[in-house]
């Protein structure tokens, strides 16, 4: 009973705010739901390719991301609440607490000028690295980059959004660290990052993104800078390209002045063929020769060159079949199959998602 009582005088308040307010909130609920299937003709022992964390599942039906969005939007505050669940999930939150699990977003924000241009956001929300979404059916490729498989999808801390003019923006995020609800053990330093994008017209955009952390304990903290840029253009209404580079380092040992690296490069163009069928074409190169972020558990440094092929057909304006061929090609053994590793990787993947 003391519950219910807490809730009631809860939604008594927010109508009591509600009605001193000029404006009204509006509150909308959402959803998505991704299916798929995938062929990997390396048919690894574990049934996945341990870099991957979409669609990453070989010869099963499975579901890639099923999720549930609440939003209340006002001019002067805003509030998301997004449950998930699927192969996604279970990949990408595998070192969070169960309680944290079915969280993708959970955040609270508020308006700190009279003009609204400027926003003060705490919680669990997107993060602000890289040009993919989670979801799949807002990307011009079905599976994700290597750019975004290797980057935080997700941030859990403050962030302050500042809208300049019609064409500048920028951000300034604290957080918990590099896609981490919960801190690591150990660690006292908070992590950072900031986001300035220019969109000089409709059709460009450029963003510039930069994340400063440390996923060791006090201990033996090692300094970790990172680097996203990329530019998305419409060419027309058929066309769209996005170019994307990423680069970071890391130190060596903690008060170390040596430095590894890695980096990465995208392309990806995508053509409307109709209204209902589209198809993109993803170039992509990653060298990460120390196994900072991508260790295949093969013992070689990982490099790759990837090619996509994806023909998009939207069947209803809420309904996408999506079908995408994807082939890796590496120097080295870096691509698991049943009794090892292979220099090369290919996979046949189709979804069929709704987005409500």
């Amino acid at each position: 009973m003391k519950k219910l009582g807490v809730i009631v005088l809860a939604f008594a308040s927010w109508g009591i705010f509600s009605q001193e307010d000029s404006t009204q909130s509006t509150v909308n609920l959402s959803g998505y739901v991704d299916a798929f299937y995938a062929f990997d003709f390396n048919q690894p022992e574990q049934s996945r390719q341990s870099f991957l964390f979409h669609y990453n599942r070989h010869n099963t039906f499975n579901l890639n991301l099923a999720m549930m969005r609440l939003d209340i939007d006002h001019e002067k505050y805003h509030a998301r609440v997004a449950l998930h669940a699927g192969t996604y999930v279970q990949d990408n939150y595998a070192a969070e607490p169960l309680m944290y699990k079915p969280i993708n977003e959970a955040y609270v924000g508020f308006a700190a000028t009279k003009k609204g241009n400027l926003w003060i956001d705490a919680g669990i929300f997107s993060s602000h690295l890289g040009f993919e979404s989670q979801i799949g059916v807002d990307n011009p490729v079905l599976s994700r980059s290597l750019s975004a498989e290797s980057s935080p999808y997700f941030l859990s801390g403050a962030k302050m959004t500042h809208n300049l003019n019609s064409k500048w923006t920028y951000s300034l995020i604290l957080s918990n660290g590099w896609q981490r609800i919960q801190r690591v053990a150990g660690n006292s330093m908070p992590s950072g990052g900031t986001q300035l994008v220019y969109t000089p017209s409709k059709k460009v955009l450029v963003n510039w993104s930069t994340f400063v952390t440390t996923e060791d304990p006090d201990t033996t903290r090692r300094m970790m800078y990172f680097n996203d840029f990329y530019v998305t253009i419409d060419w027309n209404a058929k066309w769209h390209s996005i170019i994307g580079v990423d680069y970071g380092v890391i130190q060596e040992a903690k008060g170390s002045t040596q430095y590894d690296n890695w980096y990465n490069a995208s392309f990806i163009t995508q053509y409307q063929f109709s209204t209902k069928w589209s198809s993109a074409i993803r170039v992509e190169y990653f060298n990460d020769h120390k196994n900072i972020i991508i260790n295949t558990g093969s013992g070689n440094n990982f490099e790759a060159l990837g090619v996509s092929l994806n023909i998009d057909r939207k069947i209803h304006s809420k309904v996408f079949w999506r079908t995408e061929l994807r082939t890796f090609v590496s120097p080295k053994n870096n691509f698991q199959i049943e009794n090892g590793f292979a220099t090369t990787n290919t996979t046949l993947l189709t979804s069929l998602a709704v987005k409500l």
